[in-house]
C-alpha cells in the first residue's frame, strides 16, 4: 500500500466518523485542526484494525498531521507478517 492509498483509507474512516472532507489535508492535526476526540481516537485504531489487520495507538500526548498518521500507519503493516490475518 502506498502513501496515497494509505492517506485514502484513513480519510474513509475520519468521513464516517463524519469529518468533512474539505478539512481532511496531508498536514490537519487531528485534535487542533480536526477536532478528534478521546472516544473518535479509538474508533479510528478499531477502524485501522479491522480494514487493515493492523494495531495502532493514536492516544498520544503529541498531536498528529494526516501523514504522520500514515506513516505510523505504513510502519505498523511493513512490521506485520506475512502470514499475519
Amino acid at each position: 500500500m502506498d502513501t496515497d492509498e494509505t492517506m485514502n483509507t484513513l480519510k474513509a474512516i475520519l468521513n464516517d466518523l463524519g469529518i468533512p472532507e474539505d478539512l481532511l489535508h496531508q498536514s490537519s492535526l487531528l485534535h487542533k485542526d480536526l477536532q478528534i476526540d478521546s472516544t473518535e481516537t479509538v474508533e479510528i485504531s478499531l477502524a485501522l484494525k479491522r480494514k487493515l489487520g493492523i494495531n495502532m495507538k493514536l492516544e498520544t500526548r503529541t498531536d498528529k498531521t494526516l501523514i504522520e498518521v500514515c506513516q505510523m500507519i505504513e510502519a505498523a503493516m511493513s512490521a506485520k507478517s506475512p502470514g499475519d490475518p
